[in-house]
């Protein structure tokens, strides 16, 4: 299927996947732990710890020899994967949690608490799909997934560009 979101929710779409990833960013590595603390499933956790490293989210690394023990790094991925889950945390935040935040985050630039915020990477304004408009781009492939021609307008919300950037465009 040619649609970014789907390919992404193979990797992370089973329900204990983010929270394993959030696990290792608040720095619990070893299987252990991270058993302990989700109170997952031995079975179900070494699943998705092998589809993370399959898939390049997460780098095992021997810790000790005799018996051999290995600890789960995020990988560069891995790390830009948990900007998503910030983002999600904030809108989890904003729409789920009626007692207030459970985990606060503090920005370590300047120390100040925040939220994930997406923003346009050309302008730096605020990015909502409601101000964004689609056109197919260069891994666009016709069929189920990508119906452009069938996509509904939405007045007044996001619109279809007239044309697609090209990728020097993107990259500039």
């Amino acid at each position: 299927m040619a649609c970014s979101i789907a390919r992404s929710l193979d990797v992370i779409g089973e329900p204990w996947t983010p929270l394993i990833i959030r696990d290792m960013w608040l720095g619990r590595h070893r299987f252990d732990d991270i058993q302990r603390n989700l109170s997952i499933s031995r079975k179900v956790l070494t699943d998705r710890l092998k589809t993370l490293v399959d898939v390049g989210v997460v780098e095992r690394r021997s810790y000790q020899r005799d018996p051999e023990r290995y600890e789960y790094l995020l990988t560069d991925k891995g790390q830009e994967l948990m900007d998503v889950l910030l983002a999600l945390m904030a809108w989890g935040d904003r729409w789920v949690s009626s007692e207030g935040e459970p985990m606060l985050i503090r920005h370590n630039s300047c120390g100040e608490r925040t939220q994930a915020a997406i923003r346009c990477s050309v302008c730096g304004q605020p990015l909502r799909a409601l101000d964004t408009g689609i056109a197919p781009g260069p891994g666009a492939r016709p069929g189920w997934g990508t119906p452009w021609s069938d996509l509904p307008s939405r007045t007044g919300t996001a619109r279809h560009c007239q044309e697609a950037p090209t990728v020097d465009q993107v990259q500039t």
